[in-house]
C-alpha cells in the first residue's frame, strides 16, 4: 500500500459513516471505485480523428504564389514573427520566406523540423536553402494544416499530452494557483474546505471554492456540474479513491488534459495542449513564461478571461499568476519583470479549426464509412491525412462566387446554387470541392448530395461508343429529325437551335452538340452498348435504356460525373477518386494508406480521338464562347437540361479535371445554359489554378494524322468544313470515299431522299 495509504482509507471510511449505511452503502461505494479505474486504466476520452490538408511540397521551379503560401502558413497555425523562434513560426520578407516547420508523423514516418529559406521569383520557387547549413535543397515538405475533425456529439477537442511532454513550470504554477496542498492531501483537502467554508459564510454567498485538483478533475470527467450536497459528496468519496489508486503525477497529467479552456465554435478547447495551439500556434514547450501564465490564469474561468475577447481582464489575471509564481521562488524577480512585460500576444483573430472545409470532410467521411465505423472515426484520435489542396479550393471559392456575382449583376438575383468537383489529372486525386454558395454554409453537399439530369454532359460517351464500333472522326452522321412514336414513346427530340443540319461530319456533331445526330448514332451503335460505355467510364449506379438517355436523362451527383471525365482525361484508364492518402493512429502507426489504383479500361488511342474533339469543343464548339488563352491545352463539354433547370461543364487542363453545376434546389428554370452559366464559372477556376501548357502531348503510337477535305471525302454538304487535320486509328485513315455510317442509314444510297431534302434545306 502507497505512503499514506491507511490515512487514505480511514478518510474514506469516516466519510462513508458520516452519511449513513443506507444509501451510501459498501456496494456503492465499490461501484464509484469500479468507474473509476476502469476510466483511467483505459481510455479517459473520446478523441475525435484530426483531418488535414495535403502537405505543401516545395521544390525550385514550382509555381507558387508567394500570397497563398502565407496564406496555407496560417491556416497551418504558422505564426509570424521576426526573429523565427521555434517551430511553427515564420518570417517574410518581400517574397522570401523563413520557415521552421515543426515535426509530424506522414505515412512513411515522421519527419524533424526544420529550418529553411524559400525565395520566390515572379511566382516561381527559384531556392530553397537550409536554415542550418546553408546548403541548396532540391525539396521540402511542410507539416500539413489541419483542417477539421470527426467528433462525438460532445464536441470536446483536446491533444493528449504524455506527462514527460508536460513543462515543469506548468505543474508547479497550477499547484501554487489552484490547490498549494496537492503533494500532500489525500484528494480532499479539509483545510481549503473549511478556509472556503468561513469566507462563503462571512460574504453570504459562494466567493471561494475548496475543491482540490483532483476534485476538479473528478467533477470533469465524471460528474455533472449541478451545485448539490450529493454531487459535492460523490466528488469528494471519487477523489479520494482516484488518490488512492494513482500517483500525483497520474492525476497531474490528466488534468493537464482535461481542463477546459475555452470554445471555438462548437468545438470546445479542452487541456493545454491543444489550448497553446489554439490561443498561440505554438506546442507546448515553446510557450514563453507569460503565455503559459495566461493558460494558467484561465483556469479560473476561460470564459471571462478569454485574451479574444477580454484582453484587460486577461492581462490583469495573468499578472496575478506571475506574482504567485514570483513570490513562491518558482520564478525569478528578472523573469518575473519581463514577463508582465509581455504584450498579450496570441492571434487576435479567432479562427473556426472546427470545420475550415466542411464539403470537402462529407466526402472524406464518405470515403471512410466502407472501412470504418463512426466510433472509430469519433474516439479512437485517427490522423487523416486528405488530398484537399488550400490554395486550389480557396481559388475555387473565390472564382465561384466572384464568376457568379458578375453574372447576376447582368441578370439580376437568379437563386441559383452550384458545385464544384476539381481532381488531379494524372492521379484522381480530389484536391478540392465545392458543396453550395457562401462557404459550403449549407448542410446540403451539392457535389455529393444533387443528382441531377446532365444533359449533353453524356454525348462524349455516345460519340465513345461509335469510335470503339468503327466509326471515325470524318465519318459522316445525319443530323435530321428522328420520331419515335412506339419504342420512344412517343419522344421526338430536336436541336437547341429548332434546326436541321442535314450530314455532318462525326466531329462537328460532337463539337457543336447536334441533338438528332447524337441520337441517330446512339440508336445505330445500340443503348445496351452506350449504357456500357458509361458504367466502364465509372457510372456506378444502373441506367435504364430509354432513348432519351441520349442526350442526358441520365441524373448523376457532380462527384459522379467527375469520376467519368476524369476516364476520359487520363486517358480510358480508370482512377477512382481519392480524398485521402493515408490514416495513421495518433502515435503515428500507418492503420490504412491509399495509394494510387489503375484500371484500362479504353485503348489510349481511342481515348484521344475523343479527347481531340473535346478540344475542338473549347476552340470551335459550344464552348468558344469564353476567352480561353488559346495558347494553353483545355477541353470538355457544356451540358444543359431540359427547361434550362441545369447548367454544366465538365472537362480538364493539363493538369486538372473538373466539374461545376449551377442549377436551382427547387428545380425551377435557371437563365444559364452550360455556355453561359458552368462554363464560366469553370473557366475562372482553371485559369486561376494555373498547371497548363501549351498543348497535350499525344502518346498513341496507333494514331495517324491526315488532313483531310471533310466534305470531299465523305460527300457531306456545303457547310464549310473544308480542309482539317484529324487523328485516325492505323489503318482507318482515309484513302478514297468512305463508305457512310450513320443513325439511321445502313449507307447514303439507301436514304437518298433524306439526304437530297438535307441537302436542300441548307441551300435554301
Amino acid at each position: 500500500m502507497k505512503t499514506g495509504a491507511y490515512q487514505k482509507v480511514v478518510l474514506i471510511f469516516l466519510l462513508v459513516v458520516c452519511c449513513g449505511t443506507g444509501y451510501w452503502s459498501y456496494r456503492y461505494l465499490a461501484r464509484l471505485n469500479a468507474e473509476i479505474q476502469e476510466t483511467f486504466n483505459g481510455k479517459k476520452w473520446d478523441l475525435p480523428a484530426i483531418v488535414y490538408a495535403r502537405p505543401l511540397e516545395i521544390f525550385p521551379s514550382m509555381r507558387l504564389d508567394p500570397d497563398l503560401l502565407e496564406k496555407e502558413l496560417q491556416l497551418a497555425d504558422y505564426r509570424k514573427e521576426t526573429p523565427v523562434a521555434a517551430a511553427g513560426g515564420y518570417s517574410r520578407v518581400k517574397d522570401n520566406f523563413q520557415i521552421f516547420t515543426r515535426g509530424f508523423s506522414f505515412a512513411s514516418g515522421f519527419e524533424e523540423s526544420v529550418v529553411m529559406f524559400v525565395s520566390i521569383d515572379g511566382g516561381v520557387v527559384s531556392r530553397i536553402r537550409s536554415g542550418v547549413s546553408g546548403e541548396e535543397l532540391d525539396f521540402v515538405r511542410l507539416d500539413p494544416a489541419r483542417i477539421g475533425s470527426f467528433h462525438p456529439q460532445v464536441h470536446e477537442d483536446r491533444l493528449v499530452l504524455e506527462s514527460i511532454h508536460i513543462p515543469k513550470l506548468l505543474r508547479l504554477g497550477l499547484i501554487a494557483v489552484e490547490d498549494r496542498a496537492f503533494t500532500s492531501h489525500y484528494g480532499v483537502s479539509p483545510v481549503a474546505i473549511g478556509r472556503a467554508l468561513v469566507a462563503n459564510l462571512k460574504a453570504g454567498k459562494m466567493v471561494q471554492g475548496g475543491s482540490t485538483l483532483t476534485q476538479q478533475l473528478v467533477k470533469n470527467l465524471f460528474l455533472d456540474h449541478r451545485r448539490t450536497l450529493k454531487r459535492k459528496i460523490n466528488e469528494a468519496l471519487m477523489a479520494l479513491l482516484l488518490d488512492y489508486h494513482y500517483a500525483k503525477d497520474e492525476i497531474m497529467a490528466a488534468y493537464i488534459n482535461e481542463v477546459f479552456l475555452g470554445q471555438d465554435g462548437a468545438r470546445a478547447i479542452h487541456g493545454f495542449g491543444l489550448a497553446s495551439q489554439f490561443y498561440f500556434r505554438k506546442d507546448l514547450h515553446d510557450l514563453s513564461v507569460g503565455q503559459l501564465a495566461t493558460l494558467i490564469g484561465m483556469v479560473k474561468g476561460a470564459t471571462y478571461y478569454n485574451p479574444r475577447r477580454h484582453p484587460a481582464r486577461c492581462i490583469g489575471r495573468r499578472d496575478v499568476v506571475l506574482r504567485v509564481l514570483r513570490d513562491e521562488h518558482i520564478i525569478s524577480e528578472f523573469i518575473y519583470s519581463a514577463a508582465v512585460a509581455e504584450p498579450l500576444g496570441g492571434d487576435v483573430k479567432q479562427k473556426n479549426g472546427f470545420n475550415r472545409f466542411p464539403a470537402y470532410l462529407d466526402l472524406v467521411r464518405f470515403q471512410l464509412q466502407s472501412e470504418y465505423q463512426r466510433d472509430d472515426l469519433q474516439t479512437r484520435g485517427l490522423r487523416i491525412l486528405t488530398n484537399l489542396d488550400p490554395q486550389v479550393q480557396w481559388q475555387i471559392e473565390d472564382s465561384f462566387e466572384d464568376t457568379l456575382t458578375r453574372l447576376e449583376a447582368k441578370r439580376g438575383p437568379t437563386g441559383v446554387e452550384g458545385a464544384v468537383v476539381i481532381t488531379k489529372r494524372e492521379t484522381g486525386e480530389v484536391v478540392g470541392l465545392l458543396g453550395g454558395r457562401g462557404g459550403n454554409a449549407s448542410s446540403f453537399n451539392r457535389a455529393l448530395d444533387a443528382s441531377r439530369p446532365i444533359g449533353s454532359l453524356i454525348k462524349p460517351a455516345v460519340f465513345l461508343t461509335g469510335l470503339a464500333e468503327g466509326y471515325t472522326l470524318s465519318s459522316p452522321l445525319l443530323d435530321s429529325s428522328v420520331g419515335l412514336d412506339k419504342d420512344g414513346g412517343g419522344w421526338s427530340p430536336e436541336n437547341y437551335d429548332k434546326k436541321e443540319h442535314g450530314v455532318v461530319p462525326f466531329y462537328i456533331a460532337l463539337v457543336r452538340s447536334y441533338n438528332l445526330a447524337t441520337v441517330r448514332l446512339g440508336l445505330d451503335v445500340g443503348l445496351e452498348k452506350v449504357i456500357e460505355t458509361v458504367t466502364r467510364l465509372g457510372f456506378p449506379r444502373q441506367i435504364p435504356a430509354y432513348p432519351s438517355l441520349l442526350l442526358g436523362a441520365v441524373e448523376m451527383s457532380p462527384l459522379e460525373v467527375s469520376q467519368i471525365y476524369q476516364t476520359i482525361a487520363s486517358g480510358g484508364f480508370y482512377l477512382p477518386l481519392r480524398a485521402i492518402q493515408s490514416v495513421t493512429t495518433q502515435d503515428g502507426e500507418l492503420v490504412t494508406r491509399y495509394g494510387l489504383e489503375i484500371e484500362q479500361r479504353f485503348s489510349p488511342a481511342l481515348m484521344e480521338l475523343l479527347v481531340h474533339v473535346l478540344s475542338r469543343v473549347v476552340t470551335e464548339g459550344t464552348a468558344r464562347g469564353y476567352p480561353f488563352d488559346r495558347e494553353k491545352f483545355y477541353a470538355g463539354k457544356t451540358g444543359t437540361s431540359d427547361g434550362l433547370r441545369d447548367s454544366w461543364f465538365a472537362g480538364f487542363s493539363n493538369e486538372y479535371s473538373g466539374v461545376v453545376w449551377l442549377g436551382r434546389d427547387d428545380n425551377r428554370p435557371t437563365p444559364f445554359t452550360g455556355s453561359s452559366g458552368a462554363l464560366r464559372v469553370w473557366g475562372s477556376i482553371m485559369e486561376s489554378i494555373g498547371g497548363n501548357s501549351s498543348a497535350l502531348q499525344s502518346s498513341s503510337a496507333g494514331l495517324v494524322w491526315v488532313t483531310v477535305d471533310v466534305q470531299k471525302n465523305n460527300g457531306t454538304a456545303a457547310e464549310g468544313f473544308g480542309l482539317t487535320r484529324l487523328p485516325y486509328l492505323r489503318g482507318t485513315e482515309p484513302q478514297q470515299l468512305l463508305r457512310t455510317r450513320d443513325s439511321g442509314l445502313q449507307a447514303i444510297g439507301n436514304k437518298a431522299k433524306d439526304l437530297i431534302k438535307s441537302i436542300n434545306r441548307l441551300f435554301n
